[in-house]
């Protein structure tokens, strides 16, 4: 690259007003300099005051004019020292602490978390509400927060924990739903990925996500949505009084490469040649989109066969821990020692993030294959993206998330360019309008009188007739009781009047819901298949597996997971489906559960109440302390231990995970370590789980 007539063509484009075309020239040139350990001259610097880029002024190579920009636009964000932001974050940050109410699309290198971690450090507000899409985000989000304000407030991340006086809550949106009726007042609410919202983005997560910004927002005395890639948000009541702004404004340049123009349609290894060449060739971070589980195998399968074992200690250390708590025929004990990972949302949440810690480890995993997970909002220093597929599951990918998975190559400080290979044709461009509306499913749920102001007439009608419907099955006023209470979140309104009607209709056949309270698990299942019909198609696997799997997890807490695969053997359940039917498990039939336990209260006269059976499924049959860990980076085979040698109680139940943090931190990494003795890639997994539960201020 020539530097002088590189910086004569940023010039002219900054000159002719381009000046998106000019920063991302720009960048460009900054890449190129890095890469050659060329320090900034006066002129680059310049050019980077012009384009906004703030933080990558160069203080020492700059004049006094540019010094004074890279300082007056440093803010505290909770760290230890100061961070400048770019022009953007500066402009949107002003806006927040002039009490705006606001609703922005930027794109995913634009550093939003710098702007949240400013505002709460700057204005100091009581109550955070922070809403994000995963388990993953929410634990990622806790730990940077947690580093930085975890002296002044209580970080809150699982359900039935007290509030304080200053409190910043982290959930995804189902867990939102639990604190409608626990908060009075939120000084900001802030919905990340809040696209979410959309029925023709998220269906599944809409509705719920939809009650809670309308719940909460009430509550709110200022509102912060975020979302990548939103070219317009029509009127809705959802954003009601929120500025909408769209931001074109990136720190790092997205590289195309159109590898699928250079083969034949009837060429099919050029998939299997290419990937091999690129990964063979780059010696960077690599993200592989998959598309699909089954493109996740395939691709899997290839790297098996192709890739060398890595001389690395600490990815075989890796490797033999998964094979102890696994068992030996787990797949990803064999990837690890290649360099390869795996990311999906099946996953227990623990080894999730332990793979994402080892992608960001200069001598960790090198590459992850992996599903849409990886793009919700967990950051990574990928270099490289690789699309294999114009896959999304079953339906093509569409422009949207196409743009999302793109903008998870780069990394603003780490790399200026982010290189895509495309194996397929990218999905054809069109705008990302959000469209936030009542769906049935949230209407059917909602109070008339409290969102009266929001409803059309049609609207109100609709839910009166169906409020009808319930009453006459329930009793008066009975149906708006449960809703009131927060208590119905996994049935959509056709299963719950099912439900209803067959309560009232066939009682005896729901008698049996009581032997759920059983110890002994082969007394639940004939009720389970009575229930299992409304889990519908997100089962993942047939009744008689599940209920079997079930039954299995019940010991969960008491024996290995390759002992509790072994016994489920004649069922073909693998640790991969393991994986899946934990998570339906958890979550899909415990929350079913939760409603149908709700329902039956006020139709049954002698009813048995549920929710003992209820939180042991929500927690795998584990401890709720130690489910809840995992979700902090804390696998359940090392809380067993630590359980076991009588080093913290983590069977209590009266006891918050807030408390036990408290009580890890007392002891301290090296206290656990000198008290019992670990695998080696524990400690690396401790040290891991202590650093996200450590303010910036402790040290262990």
């Amino acid at each position: 690259m020539d530097v002088f007539n590189t910086c004569q063509e940023i010039n002219d484009l900054l000159s002719d007003q381009q000046e998106t075309s000019a920063r991302n020239l720009l960048i460009k040139l900054l890449d190129y300099l890095n890469s050659h350990n060329i320090p900034y001259t006066p002129l680059i610097n310049h050019f980077i005051r012009e384009t906004g880029l703030y933080p990558y002024l160069q203080s020492e190579t700059s004049s006094w004019q540019d010094k004074f920009v890279y300082q007056a636009f440093k803010v505290d964000a909770g760290d230890v020292h100061q961070v400048t932001l770019h022009r953007e974050q500066s402009a949107l940050l002003k806006s927040l602490l002039a009490g705006e109410n606001i609703a922005v699309s930027a794109p995913t290198s634009f550093g939003k978390s710098f702007v949240i971690d400013a505002f709460i450090s700057i204005k100091r507000p009581n109550n955070v509400v922070l809403i994000v899409p995963t388990i993953a985000l929410t634990d990622e989000t806790r730990r940077r927060l947690y580093k930085k304000f975890s002296n002044e407030y209580k970080i809150i991340t699982t359900p039935d924990v007290e509030l304080v006086s200053k409190n910043i809550l982290i959930f995804p949106q189902e867990r939102a739903i639990s604190y409608i009726n626990k908060i009075e007042s939120i000084d900001i609410l802030i919905i990340d990925e809040f696209y979410k919202a959309g029925v023709s983005f998220d269906k599944d997560r809409a509705p719920v996500l939809l009650k809670a910004i309308l719940e909460l927002g009430k509550k709110a005395k200022q509102r912060y949505f975020l979302a990548p890639n939103i070219s317009d948000l029509n009127d809705n009541p959802f954003t009601e009084g929120m500025k909408f702004e769209k931001i074109d404004f990136n720190t790092v340049f997205s590289e195309i490469h159109k590898d699928y123009l250079n083969t034949s349609p009837n060429n099919k290894s050029f998939k299997k040649d290419r990937l091999l060449a690129i990964l063979n060739q780059k010696r960077t971070k690599t993200l592989i989109y998959a598309g699909t589980y089954s493109n996740i195998d395939k691709i899997i399968g290839i790297l098996q066969d192709a890739l060398p074992n890595r001389k690395n200690e600490l990815l075989e250390s890796f490797s033999n821990w998964l094979k102890d708590n696994y068992g030996e025929t787990y797949v990803l004990s064999d990837l690890v020692c290649k360099g390869v990972g795996i990311h999906n949302g099946r996953l227990h949440r623990s080894l999730s993030q332990l793979q994402v810690r080892l992608f960001e480890e200069p001598m960790g995993l090198y590459n992850i294959v992996s599903t849409s997970s990886i793009i919700e909002g967990v950051n990574t220093s990928a270099e490289n993206v690789i699309i294999w597929a114009n896959k999304n599951g079953k339906p093509n990918l569409n422009d949207f998330t196409y743009k999302n998975i793109v903008g998870r190559g780069g990394r603003m400080f780490r790399h200026f360019i982010g290189k895509i290979y495309l194996f397929e044709a990218p999905p054809e461009e069109k705008p990302a309008q959000l469209k936030l509306e009542f769906t049935d499913e949230l209407l059917n749920s909602l109070d008339t009188n409290r969102f009266n102001d929001e409803l059309t007439r049609e609207q109100i009608i609709k839910i009166i007739a169906f409020n009808d419907e319930m009453d006459s099955i329930l009793g008066d006023g009975v149906y708006k009781t449960i809703i009131n209470d927060a208590a119905i979140q996994a049935c959509n309104s056709s299963s719950l009047r099912e439900i209803a009607i067959d309560m009232t209709q066939n009682p005896a056949q729901w008698n049996g819901l009581g032997f759920l309270n059983s110890n002994n698990p082969q007394q639940w299942g004939t009720i389970l298949f009575k229930v299992l019909k409304y889990l519908g198609g997100s089962a993942g696997a047939t009744h008689t597996d599940l209920v079997a799997y079930i039954k299995a997890i019940s010991n969960n807490w008491n024996k290995t997971i390759p002992e509790i695969i072994n016994s489920l053997r004649n069922n073909g359940i693998t640790i991969e489906k393991y994986f899946e039917l934990e998570r339906v498990v958890s979550f899909n039939l415990s929350a079913l559960l939760g409603d149908i336990n709700a329902i039956q209260k006020h139709i049954f006269k002698n009813y048995t109440d549920i929710s003992p059976f209820i939180s042991k499924i929500s927690h795998a049959f584990l401890p709720k302390l130690v489910y809840e860990l995992e979700e902090y980076g804390l696998p359940r085979m090392i809380s067993k231990k630590i359980h076991k040698a009588g080093l913290i109680n983590l069977e209590q139940q009266d006891i918050s995970v807030n408390d036990i943090i408290s009580n890890f931190n007392h002891i301290g990494i090296n206290g656990l370590t000198d008290s019992l003795e670990f695998h080696p890639f524990e400690r690396y997994i401790l040290d891991y789980f202590y650093d996200g539960i450590s303010n910036n201020s402790i040290t262990n």
